[in-house]
């Protein structure tokens, strides 16, 4: 799936080309998983995955600043976009949470003998408004404003 992603624009992609891509008949795909929102859903799932810890810059601020840079550029591409829209149509919405959390909590766990935010506060302040500008504004946060929210969320 990920390789048709990559060569063909998205909205080209059918349930028979992946199943002649994956050399089973297009009826197993739809099977198992219905129909192409519910399978791209769980392929743009599969790729939010994080392949390694997040970054680690010796500094609370300076890991939050390093992971939310990331995640702001990875996601304000249009595969990053068109990965959220499609992580829309899970059947598990929360799982997108957990894998957020996951990686800010592991930031977090690192420096515990600083006042960290908690990570419900931290993907409030800095996930929250990076996704809802890449979705739903002409231009996606600044970096500086994004150095404002991480600030923000650092005062407890």
């Amino acid at each position: 799936m990920r390789e048709l992603l990559e060569a063909h624009e998205r909205s080209s992609i059918t349930v028979p080309m992946i199943a002649a891509h994956a050399g089973v008949t297009p009826s197993t795909i739809y099977r198992r998983w219905g129909d192409l929102s519910v399978l791209l859903a769980d392929v743009a799932l599969a790729r939010l995955r994080p392949d390694s810890e997040p970054a680690n810059t010796g500094s609370l601020r300076g890991d939050l600043q390093a992971w939310a840079e990331q995640y702001l550029d990875e996601m304000s591409t249009d595969v990053g976009r068109n990965m959220m829209r499609d992580v829309q149509s899970s059947v598990t919405p929360g799982y997108c949470v957990s894998i957020l959390g996951g990686q800010l909590q592991a930031i977090v766990d690192r420096y515990p003998q600083e006042t960290a935010p908690s990570v419900g506060r931290l993907i409030n302040l800095l996930a929250a408004p990076t996704v809802f500008r890449i979705l739903f504004s002409a231009q996606p946060l600044a970096v500086e404003e994004l150095h404002a929210l991480i600030e923000l969320a650092l005062k407890n």
